[in-house]
């Protein structure tokens, strides 16, 4: 008997070709070493399991996750395991076997429309990963991926744009059009400088008041992973300001310790398209990005005279060259000097030599 049960209530599949033991494995439910001995037995002909045909891909992931799960580090697991969070349902429903790249090419253009071109080649890397699993196990022929690409996307890179004060002032108001309490979740980024993907994790524990009143930025859960610790891989804090303590404390009110402090309106966890639409930053916002309220924070805190130091401190850069962007960006103590011999040129005369005023070059 090809499959049998043990008495320790496991089920042992045993594959043989012809009277030749070839291998077996042990399994924990019958289902499973059926399956085992199937893409086995196709394998020895250099077929594909027929029982492939009725494995979904997101079941099909999800034991391929298992098996990730002892083979890689925590922080790749998670992140790969949410993938199967954002799969479109024309994919992630598809029978392994039958999925072409046709359907990967389009969840690859749908991911573009929402992500940066950085994350849907990630994406693309992990479903390359799991379809090779797949073809090595006999449940396809072909890794579908192989075939697809990732859609260049064309608009040019912006960089930083932040806000100055008195534009956070009025990119406030107008969202608070729309709902005020966003609106207090916009001066909240723009004052902390904490990323989508902290604040989102943010727990009322986290606001401590003694010996000072500061948020401490322990965690971090991206829209497509699980919960992690932040980017730096090291907890930090955030002072609060007397305005962003009252604030924060009134986002606090009624809930527990562990309750998330930075909610929607109706006390569920942040999503950015959510957020995008209620708040209609597509206008509201001025063109600039949710990342743009973290680079807002940092010229900020740098043009109220907190030192640098102090700045990658807060933001969490474990290099101050990093931090250094944000004073090249303001202009440091060299380039006000030479603003100021300008104008007191221009205040002189003509700033063009041999030009004085009122008389044409």
């Amino acid at each position: 008997m090809a499959v049998r049960k043990e008495k320790s209530g496991r089920w042992r599949a045993v594959l043989k070709n012809g009277r030749t033991y070839v291998a077996g494995r042990t399994f924990d439910t019958k289902r499973e070493a059926e399956a085992w001995l199937a893409r086995e037995r196709a394998s020895l002909v250099g077929g594909v399991d027929p029982r492939a045909g009725k494995i979904t891909v997101k079941n099909a992931f999800a034991d391929y996750m298992e098996l990730r799960r002892h083979t890689v580090a925590t922080t790749t697991y998670r992140s790969e395991a949410g993938l199967i969070r954002i799969l479109p349902p024309a994919l992630a429903n598809l029978h392994v076997a039958g999925a072409s790249d046709r359907e990967v090419q389009r969840a690859l253009d749908a991911w573009s429309k929402s992500y940066a071109e950085s994350s849907v080649k990630r994406f693309r890397a992990q479903l390359s990963g799991f379809f090779a699993w797949a073809v090595r196990e006999r449940l396809r022929i072909g890794n579908p991926v192989a075939r697809t690409h990732v859609p260049r996307q064309s608009q040019a890179d912006v960089g930083m744009q932040p806000f100055t004060e008195s534009e956070l002032r009025e990119v406030r108001a107008e969202v608070a059009r729309f709902d005020e309490h966003l609106a207090d979740v916009v001066w909240f980024l723009g004052w902390t400088g904490l990323r989508w993907s902290e604040v989102r994790e943010l727990r009322v524990a986290d606001v401590v008041e003694v010996p000072m009143p500061r948020i401490l930025v322990r965690r971090a859960t991206p829209e497509v992973a699980e919960t992690k610790s932040t980017k730096s891989g090291r907890h930090r804090h955030v002072p609060l300001s007397n305005e962003l303590l009252s604030l924060v404390r009134s986002m606090a009110q009624g809930k527990g310790p562990n309750d998330l402090l930075v909610t929607s309106t109706g006390g569920a966890r942040l999503h950015a398209t959510y957020f995008k639409r209620t708040t209609r930053w597509s206008s509201a916002g001025r063109g600039r990005r949710l990342h743009d309220l973290r680079h807002t924070a940092a010229c900020l805190w740098l043009a109220a005279g907190v030192p640098v130091s102090t700045v990658q401190a807060w933001l969490g850069h474990s290099s101050l060259q990093t931090t250094q962007i944000y004073v090249h960006y303001l202009g440091d103590t060299a380039d006000q000097v030479g603003l100021d011999a300008l104008n007191r040129q221009r205040h002189a005369g003509s700033t063009s030599p041999g030009v004085a005023d009122g008389q044409k070059p």
